[in-house]
């Protein structure tokens, strides 16, 4: 290629591949956007179709809107040769998916505009390739969007038609690679006969001389002589450096370079992309000598503006950082769904990063997890609740109320809640800056902003307030011109107010400032701004949803749980309830009271989280409180409660009387589990009776300090069916510990059950405490920092019944030995100093041990018991249970019963291994000095 028609050859050659590199360029390009069209055009075709089917919005508002849709949805994919038909809710959720599997999840996409009534359409790279999508609403007849249709196909599946004009192409270019060799041998034969023979270098270092060194680089080239004179400067140097036309001859020193610059072309030294200035340019300078090689003495320099490139890479920088700081916000704003917190995260996040004062205001109403007012509200609604936010303030993050008169422009809280409806009332929810010393308003104050201040327009409008020289008071220090004052006079110059807005509603507003840092917020910062402030939105949203949520449960539950333990004798009794810190369960306990002094204990579980474990508890509770007026043993109550869990999980789950057999019948839970243990506990013969249903053991701490966990028949949970409870029956030493629990308090992630229990062994063995002490131990020592799950607690101490407050009789079957028996029990009353009953119970007995002598056999036995009632029990070996009637007035018998309970407060049945028990309770009288007996 050393000859002038070898080196046209050569350029032919290039240029015919470059013409032939462009037009494949252009037509996979021509492709590929006839590709994309097609794709689009189909997506949105068949999401169209798909949306505007008839019956469509029918089929979105039935019961079962994938049973209905999936099939068609399919049929249609496969029709129209797409990728996905996936009918949706308008918030997402899929109704249709080829992968079924993924119908019930959040569509991964744009459907924000869909859902508000246009339509979307979107180029993606998916798990297929290039792909796009189109999202289309479905309208009712009112036009209301009640479903998304989205259709998309990978634009590869329309894609080929360059394929088959690639073969033409490469002929063309093949015939055009012959026409230029053969062009080329002319071209050589022809210019041999102008050239007169000229050597092709010579004509090469002509042309590089005057055309490509001089005219055609972007660079500009200085040459300097030994002599330190310019020799040559090319266009782009004289731009450059400004240089005057009679430049070339001069010495260097003379041609008002920068002396930097000089200095470099003078001295000839070696230099490489060093940076030099030209005026207000920057240039990239490299010098070499040329006389390295055997040629002239002297250097040459090639000089690139390199002015626009690192502006431009500062702009790089700056995205880059700006980029990294949403990241950082993303991972470090959020954390928790705690309103307070995600506001303070907000806040201290921003600090020193994109401001030095950051203050986040919210609506009461969103503290308390309720949706904030709507624009311009009446003050009545923003201060509904006021007089008990400071006490959740306290319980939420350690905020209190701010001190009467602490209102900006009012003297007391009292004027904030007679202030006019043109001003916003905003709780300071979050605070952090550089300094602690700010003149800001303080942390937990209601503010009550006027109309012109910023937060209050940001609040109203949802737009962002930029306050670039805080010192022109441009209007919002009309809020308080004082307190405005103080904060210029601090050095705070410049403000941006961005509601916090998430879901279309504004739940208060945040505000940066800067004082340190000398540059004022620019329109170019609003947006970093919005988009913290974006992202903390969603965040605290979702955290007053949970707290909404979380409040509802906590509140349903302690409304089912105990509000106080009733009054009785025969235990000491002190409890712990703790709801787990992220959801609220189904545990629960009872203290009941039961005829004859004795006292039934119960604690539960129910499995899960939620309104719905919540209510299931409530219910449990009731019925135990039901079964336990029967009387009942602890396993036959634990049966009954396993058959009603039954019938609600057949009513209410799958298949149930509301359902359709497709699961959830009436949209109702079923019960997954719950676990029980009942015990009574009998204060005269110190015998406890307890069984279980697959709740953990009790444990029994025995006067000396002795720890042992009750071997109790387990028994499977509440709801398995078709296994019988069992009953254990132990005595108590008088002053024992009996502790019950639920799981929560032994099971944690990171520890096993048996840990957990080795563990309360400890916590309780220890003599001589009290209930309220053993409850306080037990928590401190098993209690876990964040619980997962809802504990409750019970520790009962045991009492006995003094033997001189109760008496025994055995009474023969002979209707004789009566009056023998009521004489003995007025001797006995008249002993404890219940002469005034004397009468009436000698009454109820003689009807109870008539009836046991005339319609039982066997043995016959009365107790009394002198408790908090006076208490009579006849024990006889019947199994027939008495009932009242109302005798006519022909009747000679049958009025027994109705005198008995005419007199008594309450009476009933219970019935024993050997029999039953017919059990009365009255009133003890006053004492002699007008005072209620102990």
């Amino acid at each position: 290629m050393r000859t002038v028609a070898g080196q046209v050859f050569v350029l032919q050659v290039g240029v015919v591949l470059l013409l032939v590199v462009a037009a494949v360029v252009a037509l996979v390009l021509q492709s590929r956007y006839d590709s994309e069209r097609e794709a689009r055009n189909r997506s949105m075709a068949v999401a169209e179709s798909f949306a505007n089917a008839p019956g469509m919005v029918s089929a979105l508002r039935g019961r079962d809107p994938s049973a209905v849709l999936q099939p068609l949805a399919e049929r249609a994919r496969k029709g129209s040769g797409v990728d996905f038909v996936v009918a949706m809710t308008p918030q997402g959720i899929r109704y249709t998916h080829p992968n079924p599997a993924r119908i019930g999840k959040h569509f991964m996409g744009s459907i924000r505009p869909a859902a508000e009534g246009r339509t979307v359409q979107e180029t993606f790279t998916g798990t297929l390739g290039l792909s796009v999508r189109s999202v289309v609403p479905v309208k009712d007849a009112q036009g209301k969007v009640v479903g998304l249709v989205a259709a998309g196909i990978t634009i590869k599946k329309v894609s080929g038609a360059a394929d088959h004009q690639l073969p033409l192409l490469f002929g063309a270019a093949a015939a055009a690679m012959a026409l230029a060799t053969a062009g080329t041998a002319l071209v050589s034969r022809r210019l041999r006969r102008q050239t007169h023979g000229l050597d092709p270098s010579e004509m090469t270092r002509m042309y590089e001389h005057h055309d490509a060194v001089l005219h055609s680089v972007r660079e500009g080239v200085l040459i300097v002589g030994g002599d330190g004179r310019l020799v040559l400067a090319n266009d782009e140097a004289r731009r450059l450096f400004d240089l005057p036309p009679d430049a070339e001859g001069r010495l260097v020193s003379e041609l008002g370079f920068d002396p930097h610059t000089a200095a470099l072309l003078a001295s000839g030294r070696p230099a490489t992309d060093e940076v030099h200035t030209a005026g207000e340019r920057l240039l990239s300078v490299s010098h070499r000598p040329t006389d390295r090689d055997g040629g002239p003495p002297g250097s040459v320099a090639t000089l690139r503006d390199t002015t626009e490139l690192r502006a431009l890479s500062g702009k790089v920088d700056l995205a880059r950082n700006r980029l990294k700081l949403l990241y950082d916000a993303g991972v470090s704003i959020g954390t928790t769904l705690d309103v307070v917190r995600t506001a303070q995260e907000l806040a201290e996040y921003a600090v020193a990063r994109f401001a030095d004062y950051v203050s986040v205001d919210l609506a009461d109403s969103v503290l308390r997890g309720e949706e904030p007012p709507n624009g311009v509200s009446g003050l009545s609604e923003r201060l509904e609740g006021v007089s008990g936010l400071s006490e959740r303030l306290e319980g939420v993050s350690g905020l209190s109320a701010p001190d009467a008169g602490s209102t900006p422009g009012a003297g007391s809280w009292a004027a904030v809640a007679a202030a006019d409806g043109g001003r916003t009332v905003l709780r300071r929810t979050a605070l952090s800056g550089i300094r602690d010393d700010g003149p800001l308003y303080p942390l937990g104050m209601l503010i009550e902003f006027g109309p012109s201040a910023p937060q209050a327009r940001g609040f109203r409008s949802g737009a962002v307030t930029v306050e670039p020289v805080l010192g022109d008071f441009g209007g919002w220090q009309e809020q308080d011109p004082e307190h405005a004052r103080r904060i210029v006079d601090y050095g705070i110059h410049s403000m941006i107010t961005v509601p916090l807005r998430a879901r279309g509603v504004v739940l208060g507003v945040a505000s940066f400032m800067r004082a340190e840092k000398p540059e004022p917020f620019e329109e170019d910062d609003v947006s970093l701004a919005e988009e913290l402030v974006t992202r903390a939105a969603v965040s605290i949203d979702n955290a007053r949803r949970y707290t909404r949520e979380h409040t509802m449960a906590v509140t349903l539950q302690r409304s089912l749980l105990p509000r106080m333990l009733p009054e009785q004798n025969a235990l000491d009794v002190a409890y712990r309830y703790l709801p787990a810190e992220s959801g609220v369960g189904g545990d629960w306990f009872d203290v009941i009271p039961l005829p004859g002094a004795r006292v039934a204990l119960v604690v539960g579980d129910v499995v899960g989280h939620g309104l719905h474990a919540a209510a299931t508890m409530g219910r449990l509770r009731t019925a135990v409180h039901n079964f336990s007026t029967l009387d009942l043993p602890p396993d036959e109550i634990l049966s009954h409660l396993d058959d009603l869990i039954a019938r609600i999980d057949q009513d209410e789950g799958p298949g149930g009387p509301d359902g359709d057999g497709s699961g959830g019948g009436g949209g109702s839970e079923g019960i997954t589990g719950a676990t029980c243990l009942y015990a009574i506990y009998d204060p005269v013969t110190r015998r406890c009776t307890m069984a279980r249903a697959g709740h953990p053991p009790p444990a029994l701490v025995r006067p000396d300090g002795s720890v042992e966990f009750l071997d109790l028949p387990a028994g499977p949970p509440l709801g398995l069916g078709g296994l019988p409870f069992e009953t254990a029956e132990l005595e108590l030493p008088e002053g024992s510990h009996l502790v019950l629990y639920t799981d929560g308090l032994i099971e944690k992630r990171d520890r096993d059950i048996e840990t957990g229990l080795e563990m309360l062994r400890g916590a309780l063995a220890h003599p001589g405490r009290t209930p309220e002490d053993a409850c306080t131990a037990v928590l401190d020592a098993l209690l876990p920092d964040r619980p997962s799950d809802d504990i409750a607690l019970i520790v009962a101490r045991t009492r006995v019944l003094e033997p001189g407050l109760t008496a025994d009789w055995e009474v023969p079957s002979d209707p004789a030995q009566v009056a023998e028996v009521r004489a003995a029990v007025a001797r006995k009353l008249a002993e404890w100093d219940l002469g005034d009953v004397a009468f009436t119970t000698e009454l109820i007995l003689s009807e109870l041990i008539t009836n046991a002598i005339r319609y039982a056999t066997g043995p016959i036995r009365v107790r009394l018991l002198c408790d908090r009632s006076l208490i009579c029990e006849v024990f006889d070996t019947s199994s027939t249970s008495p009932h009242l009637r109302y005798a006519g007035t022909t009747d000679e018998g049958g009025r027994g019963l109705f005198l008995v309970s005419q007199f008594a407060d309450r009476w009933g049945t219970r019935y024993t291994a050997d029999g039953k028990v017919i059990w009365t309770e009255q009133a003890l009288p006053l004492s002699k000095h007008g005072k209620p007996r102990p």
